[in-house]
């Protein structure tokens, strides 16, 4: 008898472990903008020469806490990719679920060199470790959202429907905080909102292109072979433009207007294809409903 109660299925926990890994890259980014990595005196594991600093709201306690929750997160996506060994997962969600794990160690590596600039690693603190820890942290999460989507049940044209809703709806939302659009100031909280939304836009492409995928290769009612390659295309178009977004939040280049006109044209360019997307889908609605004959790609 299993003594996993009866509602932990493999989809709500991967799916509990990829909004983990989504706070975790929104704390990282807001621990970063606020200074915080650079606190606790630059030692890692200790924070300040202790293993739990003082409860209160300062740098220490930010940079202390962010470090938890990623131990704690690091600890679920082990879980995950054990669960798709001792279960009966498919290939491709135990060859995603172990990646992750896989390339765990690197982000926890760079991440320790982030924080230890007067420690083991000097000048740890520089764009180049950033822009690491960004792109790893990225493909983690992008792992993990596969494994949970090919980890539960078969896609379906409600579910690819919903996943390009959602990635519009998360890009549009990250224009409100993004720095090149001027609605707010780009300020730690901001830069936090900027990268909930816009990872919440990237996984719905994630997920619309995974779909769209199973649609050419197996056939969905209603959405033709062309139509699914239609929206497979704009969303890894838009996917692309976005992830340029997502690099250019952070302070890898020096921010000049060349590079805020950039960050405006790729969020532009995310948010027109994603529109896109939702356009082919809707016609495909008026149009012939029956789907091609399964075969090819």
């Amino acid at each position: 008898m299993s003594l996993r109660p009866a509602w932990l299925t493999f989809r709500r926990y991967a799916a509990a472990t990829t909004g983990m890994t989504l706070t975790l890259f929104a704390l990282g980014v807001y621990t970063a903008a606020t200074g915080s990595g650079l606190a606790c005196e630059a030692q890692w594991p200790l924070c300040s020469d202790q293993l739990i600093p003082a409860l209160t709201i300062n740098p220490d306690f930010i940079e202390w806490f962010h470090r938890v929750w990623a131990m704690v997160t690091g600890f679920l996506i082990i879980g995950l990719a054990g669960w798709t060994w001792t279960g009966d997962r498919d290939r491709r969600t135990r060859l995603a679920a172990t990646l992750a794990v896989m390339i765990l160690p690197l982000q926890i590596t760079v991440g320790a060199i982030t924080v230890t600039v007067g420690g083991l690693v000097p000048g740890g603190y520089t764009v180049s470790t950033h822009a690491a820890h960004l792109i790893v942290a990225l493909t983690i999460f992008t792992l993990l959202g596969l494994a949970t989507i090919w980890g539960g049940s078969r896609g379906s044209p409600r579910l690819l429907r919903a996943a390009i809703g959602v990635a519009t709806v998360g890009i549009v939302a990250s224009a409100v905080f993004s720095r090149a659009v001027p609605f707010v100031t780009y300020a730690p909280v901001a830069q936090g909102g900027f990268y909930v939304t816009g990872l919440a836009g990237h996984l719905g492409l994630v997920a619309t292109i995974a779909y769209a995928t199973e649609a050419v290769r197996t056939g969905y009612a209603g959405i033709s072979r062309s139509t699914a390659r239609t929206v497979r295309l704009l969303a890894a178009g838009s996917m692309a433009a976005l992830v340029g977004t997502l690099l250019l939040g952070r302070d890898l280049v020096l921010y000049t207007a060349f590079w805020e006109q950039v960050n405006l044209a790729a969020l532009g360019v995310a948010a027109a294809l994603a529109v896109g997307a939702v356009v082919a889908l809707r016609g495909s609605d008026r149009s012939e409903p029956a789907s091609e004959p399964i075969g090819g790609d």
